[in-house]
């Protein structure tokens, strides 16, 4: 009898010094959690028992305490690139508005007809300048919000990029260029967005009439079942221009720079391209610059 009274008094004993060591480890728990939350601190939950589900409970503690650092530096950065879009459009939109400025002071001033009607279109030619600016600016703001849905469906690559080199056909008349086209007759579809992927043509041509020297060439092609655009032009200053940059926003050659340009162009191509589950790549060989777009 004495001895089952002893074995239950060294159960009693044994059980009141696990609640105790259980209920500090809790504790403890609490404070790390407590320091963790008012500090921004890379330290995970630790403890010295692990039996009861404290092991279990400090492991998902600190998936979520990972997760939830993971989630903050992604709002960091995505914080810091609003920012940073804001500053560097800024930098650009104050240029033709300083245009702006100094050509309706020039309007006003003159009293012959022929000057006027060139400060108007000067004029024009700016502020449609700063529509697509903010325009690129909007576009490219909805795209890196996680929330932007683009929808998907059967189109036709030959249909959406004929449609989108002849809208540039005034271009070309005016600048005197007749761009190298080579489009395959075989009708070739994705599951894309046809509006998205204008644009993307569109950014992509831009681009080209922009920064190029003289030749452009663009082509559509089947290549081991995928469609394959190229667009291709002659550039001045190959030399100054780094291929695995140009898909980042605001990346421009300073010879380069273009009161018409955003920087955003080939960001919001990339951008659009990649939701459309495909790929985009820039290759320069010789003073030859090319942007090639894959789908499956």
């Amino acid at each position: 009898m004495k001895i089952l009274v002893c074995f239950l008094i060294a159960v009693i004993i044994v059980q009141c010094f696990i609640l105790w060591k259980y209920q500090r480890q809790v504790r403890d728990i609490c404070r790390q959690l407590s320091f963790l939350l008012k500090n921004d601190s890379n330290m995970l939950v630790t403890g010295d028992t692990g039996f009861g589900g404290l092991k279990e409970l400090m492991e998902i503690l600190n998936q979520l305490l990972l997760n939830r650092k993971k989630e903050h530096k992604k709002y960091l950065e995505k914080e810091q690139m609003i920012s940073d879009t804001y500053t560097n459009l800024s930098h650009d939109i104050r240029t033709p508005l300083t245009s702006l400025d100094g050509y309706f002071q020039l309007l006003e001033k003159s009293e012959d007809a022929e000057e006027q009607k060139h400060y108007m279109e000067i004029i024009q030619e700016r502020i449609h300048s700063l529509k697509e600016m903010l325009e690129e600016l909007f576009l490219f703001t909805k795209l890196k919000n996680e929330s932007y849905h683009l929808e998907l469906k059967h189109c036709c690559v030959n249909q959406v990029l004929k449609q989108t080199i002849f809208s540039y056909y005034d271009e070309w008349t005016a600048k005197g260029i007749e761009p190298d086209i080579h489009i395959t007759d075989k009708l070739l579809y994705i599951n894309g967005n046809a509006t998205a992927l204008q644009r993307v043509f569109q950014n992509v041509i831009k681009n080209a009439l922009d920064h190029g020297a003289n030749g452009i060439g663009i082509a559509l092609e089947e290549r081991n079942g995928k469609s394959l655009i190229r667009i291709w032009n002659e550039v001045n200053h190959p030399e100054k221009i780094d291929p695995e940059k140009v898909f980042e926003r605001f990346y421009k050659a300073d010879t380069a720079r273009s009161r018409t340009s955003s920087g955003l162009g080939l960001s919001i191509a990339k951008e659009f391209t990649e939701r459309m589950h495909g790929k985009i790549f820039a290759e320069l060989t010789g003073n030859i610059f090319c942007i090639k777009i894959q789908f499956v």
